[in-house]
């Protein structure tokens, strides 16, 4: 399983996708719908979670692609 990608807001402009515990943006966009598609593709190939983030840089959504062990169907 690959680090959580987080979108974040750039303090500069724009927005950035960065990997768990990285200081350097894996990449950056102009927009926020364009991070998260970038960081959902990213987290899909790597089976990791997806963390989107307000401006104010709460969590506003969360989305796995990872195994997870809460899940309904893998507690069968």
């Amino acid at each position: 399983m690959g680090k959580a990608q987080h979108v974040v807001r750039d303090p500069n402009d724009g927005w950035d996708v960065l990997g768990q515990g990285n200081s350097k943006a894996t990449i950056h966009t102009d927009t926020k719908m364009e991070a998260i598609q970038k960081a959902r593709e990213i987290s899909q190939n790597q089976h990791s979670e997806l963390i989107i983030h307000n401006l104010d840089g709460t969590v506003a959504q969360k989305e796995n692609y990872g195994h997870d062990p809460n899940s309904p169907k893998d507690k069968n």
